[in-house]
């Protein structure tokens, strides 16, 4: 069978993950263990169409055991079945992660649950071995905190007169309290950035930067939110 958009028989998934048609569920996980090590496009001389085919055979084989069907057909999986196993091999991590390190839960290709202890200033693209895989570093922003490359990125909501007038102000950052001066030029720009405070410094990757978006507080906000944004004179959110 050739062409990547044809339907697998159980045959050739087989095949693909060199296995027998007697093979359990536990023998069908480490073989597409295996064979995901030397296909998987983060790999060298791995290819993405050669691992997509691979977690197809998978699918097929693991939806078959103990069917008895010798040729059925592969039916498309749902899209949380076919991102299963590429996930597997990614570990994303939230920006505190990345920033900070921390421990992180996550599953392996053949169903392994670990506990991998991340160091601070990981970068997406980065590689850490666990738990015998090498996994892929995907860093995730959450809504308040955005990673960009080194830098770090967040917004400040702060009241409009500070902003028309200037002013000294402390910021409660990922980094921790920071006294920033919004001066009229930083207000034009709507950006102060503040050097040395995003990730750290690791391996090939420099010491980033923060980068603080400022954004004036809605003329309709609450009474309460004033209150709190004249007493603290600034919150950051996304």
């Amino acid at each position: 069978m050739s062409g990547t958009d044809q339907a697998l028989t159980t045959r050739r998934a087989r095949e693909l993950l060199g296995v027998a048609a007697s093979a359990s569920p536990g023998e069908l996980r480490r073989a597409f263990r295996n064979r995901a090590k030397s296909v998987h496009p983060d790999r060298d001389g791995g290819d993405a169409d050669s691992f997509r085919r691979l977690v197809e055979a998978y699918d097929v084989l693991r939806g078959g055991v103990g069917s008895g069907q010798t040729e059925r057909l592969h039916q498309p999986p749902s899209v949380p079945e076919r991102r299963r196993a590429q996930d597997a091999s990614t570990l994303s991590l939230t920006p505190q992660l990345a920033l900070r390190g921390g421990r992180v839960d996550h599953e392996l290709a053949d169903g392994r649950r670990v506990r991998i202890t991340a160091p601070a200033g990981l970068r997406s693209g980065d590689r850490l071995r666990a738990g015998g895989e090498v996994l892929t570093i995907a860093v995730r922003g959450d809504g308040q905190l955005i990673v960009r490359g080194n830098d770090l990125w967040i917004t400040a909501v702060l009241d409009r007169a500070l902003l028309d007038q200037g002013g000294r102000v402390s910021l409660d950052t990922p980094v921790g309290p920071r006294d920033v001066w919004i001066t009229r030029k930083a207000s034009a720009r709507g950006l102060i950035r503040l050097a040395g405070d995003g990730l750290p410094a690791r391996g090939r990757h420099r010491q980033g930067d923060l980068f603080i978006r400022l954004q004036a507080a809605s003329e309709t906000a609450s009474s309460a939110a004033r209150t709190l944004l004249r007493r603290f004179a600034a919150a950051w959110a996304a």
